[in-house]
């Protein structure tokens, strides 16, 4: 299993990385302010960043429990991003209606359009952190 500073480098990089990304996108397609994106992306980013430590020792620890290995295939992969991004969806959408005063509806389109982003970006990035950063463990056989 990964040590606490791994999984602090793995949150922080994965957060600051995608708000280079998604606060320009974000203002453009939902024709915002980016003073007003800035705010709710890093807003977000904090809340998420500390649902992803959470997050990723309760699913590696059931892995390691259910699998005996931390080890994740194409399909654990895709299943870890989307139950990640449901239990965030469940946060974030209020503070997105409360912060730009938008009804809770269309934060939650909102957080939708976002979340499909940090869906791919959350199976590309942690696919490529785990390729940077394997773990000891991986390089045995799979039993």
């Amino acid at each position: 299993m990964r040590s606490t500073s791994d999984r602090i480098r793995h949150a922080v990089s994965f957060e600051i990385l995608a708000l280079f990304l998604v606060t320009p996108l974000g203002a453009w397609v939902f024709s915002l302010p980016l003073t007003d994106i800035g705010v709710v992306s890093v807003g977000s980013a904090t809340i998420a960043m500390l649902w992803n430590y959470v997050y990723n020792i309760g699913f590696d620890r059931a892995m390691q429990r259910i699998a005996g290995s931390t080890y994740k295939s194409v399909p654990i992969r895709v299943m870890h991003a989307v139950l990640f991004e449901a239990g965030l969806l469940l946060v974030l959408a209020p503070f997105i209606a409360w912060y730009l005063g938008v009804g809770l509806w269309h934060a939650v389109v909102m957080d939708v359009s976002f979340s499909l982003f940090y869906l791919v970006y959350a199976f590309v990035f942690n696919w490529s952190y785990d390729r940077l950063f394997p773990l000891p463990e991986w390089q045995q056989p799979a039993r």
